[in-house]
């Protein structure tokens, strides 16, 4: 639920979850009007976009923050710092991939053209039919068909241009997952390295410390007591189970013998609780490692510590680093990537970092379909698939598509409505500059 409510002595506090994350831009207003109301019947509006990290820097109602010289959040409301309309837009390979009379749920037996290598962003209001095309459809098909997969497939009648792809992926938000043992420096793949390069240091060569001594998840090095976990399990029967900081290794996982052994100064355990942004500086002169610990970075994981566990991850957190890791790996430069709302919770600056990734995806060959609310990737993206124009019965059906330039010319288009006073608006800052300039 998008809206939290808490009754207090001050009347009440309604709670707003990033709210644009959750409903289309033609559909906000509404909900702007709703908590407009609810501040005239004296209730306290907090949403989740007042962020807090070492300090405070700006508080207050949006003129106040827009003016606060030291917030970056400001800077964007002022627009001194804003995501930029992209100058040219790719023209693709050339290739097409077309999902012909698809009747999933709400959908009017439509016929959907992806081309290939570009970036394309399916929009619409909630209900138009997103979800039921990208997932219930295009996933699944996709995924019996090139990955011998058994998933339930939505109506719909066949493909045309499958042999242009060899590679459907799907990052959602789903998570990592079920063992508090897997954390992000072992999705990346990255804790292999670190553990690599202990077991080549003068002192545990010494020792004969090979790199599965470093293993949290193996006997070894290990504490035995927490079996690696650095915190144990009290079970409670009556309650629900209470996790304490073990008390024979103080939460660090391995053994003193192991812990003697250091880069740069640092164990293997102070590595783990470090933060991807702090490791990078460690690891600077290892390039192996460097390089994914970066692309974590690129992605807004920066803050995140190597050894969290990932089920404590969000669901934008795990998505975010499912995308780390596939570009991670080898490309052949014919994958389709799917991402449902991949800016869920994420600044203006963060979202302009992520776009930065997922164009470097495309410019390597690949395709990617995004479905999102957020106006700053959808005027960035190559080619648009506007459904609509209403939800549930008033939807279905593909009111626009083409180039961002084309939708806005589409006035029963919701997502062109808006586009226009976007591009409009980009028209305007070019005059400045040439004006500045």
């Amino acid at each position: 639920m998008w809206l939290t409510c808490i009754k207090s002595c001050f009347g009440h506090i309604l709670k707003v979850i990033a709210p644009e994350e959750v409903f289309s831009h033609g559909e906000i207003g509404h909900h702007l009007n709703f908590l407009r109301e609810a501040v005239l019947q004296h209730s306290r509006i907090i949403t989740s976009e007042v962020l807090f990290t070492c300090e405070v820097v700006a508080s207050g109602t949006p003129g106040t923050v827009q003016d606060a010289p030291d917030s970056q959040t400001g800077a964007y409301l002022r627009d001194e710092l804003y995501i930029d309309v992209p100058t040219k837009r790719r023209r693709g390979k050339g290739e097409e991939l077309i999902v012909r009379g698809v009747r999933q749920n709400n959908l009017r037996n439509i016929d959907v053209t992806l081309p290939l290598g570009k970036l394309i962003g399916i929009t619409g209001v909630s209900g138009s039919g997103k979800s039921s095309l990208v997932e219930e459809v295009l996933y699944n098909a996709l995924a019996n068909q090139l990955h011998k997969a058994s998933r339930p497939v939505g109506e719909f009648d066949g493909f045309d241009g499958i042999e242009h792809i060899d590679k459907i992926i799907n990052i959602d938000q789903t998570p990592i997952g079920n063992s508090p043992r897997s954390t992000p420096a072992t999705v990346m793949g990255v804790f292999d390295l670190i553990r690599q390069l202990y077991a080549e240091l003068p002192d545990a060569k010494l020792r004969g410390f090979k790199a599965g001594r470093f293993s949290f998840n193996k006997p070894g090095g290990r504490c035995e007591t927490c079996e690696g976990l650095g915190w144990r399990c009290i079970e409670m029967h009556f309650l629900p189970d209470v996790w304490v900081e073990c008390d024979t290794c103080n939460g660090k996982r391995y053994t003193g013998d192991l812990l003697r052994i250091r880069f740069k100064s640092h164990s293997i355990a102070d590595v783990l609780e470090m933060r991807v942004r702090d490791a990078l500086l460690l690891f600077d002169g290892v390039p192996r490692i460097r390089q994914r610990l970066q692309i974590m970075d690129d992605v807004g994981l920066g803050y995140m510590s190597l050894g969290q566990s990932s089920t404590t991850l969000s669901g934008g957190e795990a998505q975010r680093l499912k995308l780390a890791a596939e570009l991670a790996r080898p490309d052949t430069g014919r994958t389709l990537y799917l991402l449902d709302e991949p800016t869920t919770g994420l600044h203006f600056a963060d979202v302009a970092r992520l776009l930065v990734v997922l164009h470097r995806l495309v410019d390597a060959g690949n395709t990617m379909v995004i479905v999102e609310h957020n106006t700053d990737v959808i005027k960035t993206v190559d080619h648009i698939i506007d459904l609509g124009p209403e939800g549930g019965e008033g939807g279905g059906m593909i009111v626009a598509e083409g180039p961002p330039e084309a939708v806005a010319k589409v006035k029963k288009s919701h997502t062109g409505t808006v586009l226009k006073k976007l591009l409009s608006a980009k028209k305007k800052r070019s005059k400045k500059r040439k004006v500045a300039s």
